[in-house]
């Protein structure tokens, strides 16, 4: 079975990215892979110094130990400033290749004005540095304050479409890159 860990890069309580990687979890559970969302507003991260271990952060491992036995990625990020948020990168600053190399990872980036591609594009570049494979489609959301209906679902079809399409893309590269059902 298919395995995927979703990170969102937000700390807001009311996060359009958080809401972002829970439709997108719910559409790759659908086609029947297992699916951990790890709430980095939950976790007690320390800022990333290059140690290769953190012994006094236990969620630190918590975190390693989730990308490690995963197959599949699913990055949610705001868009900070034209790039990924900090608290995003930090995560997955405290991995290393052990955690990151070979895994399939879809993205998702949420902003509150146009949609653009500036943070999907750092992010594939961090995928592609760690030797992570990133699959061709994305998702982008433009003023996200419009796209989500107060139960936090998806009230625009044509984005409906592309969450499904992102799902299917994860779990079929997935799949084939990993060699796994």
């Amino acid at each position: 079975m298919v395995k995927v860990v979703g990170i969102a890069g937000s700390l807001r309580a009311d996060s359009y990215s958080q809401m972002a990687l829970k439709v997108a979890a719910q559409r790759v559970q659908a086609l029947g892979a297992e699916v951990e969302i790890l709430d980095l507003r939950q976790m007690e991260l320390p800022f990333c110094d290059g140690r290769d271990e953190y012994p006094d952060f236990p969620d630190v491992k918590r975190l390693q130990d989730a990308f490690q036995k995963a197959d599949g990625l699913i990055l949610a990020t705001p868009e900070y400033h034209g790039s990924v948020s900090g608290v995003l990168k930090n995560a997955l600053d405290l991995m290393s290749f052990d955690q990151l190399s070979g895994k399939v990872a879809g993205l998702i980036s949420v902003l509150g004005g146009q949609s653009n591609s500036n943070a999907l594009n750092d992010l594939r570049i961090i995928m592609r540095w760690v030797h992570g494979w990133v699959i061709p489609e994305q998702v982008a959301i433009g003023q996200a304050w419009q796209a989500f209906g107060s139960d936090g679902k998806l009230l625009d079809d044509k984005l409906s479409q592309r969450f499904d399409q992102f799902a299917q893309s994860l779990v079929d590269n997935t799949r084939k890159l990993r060699g796994v059902n």
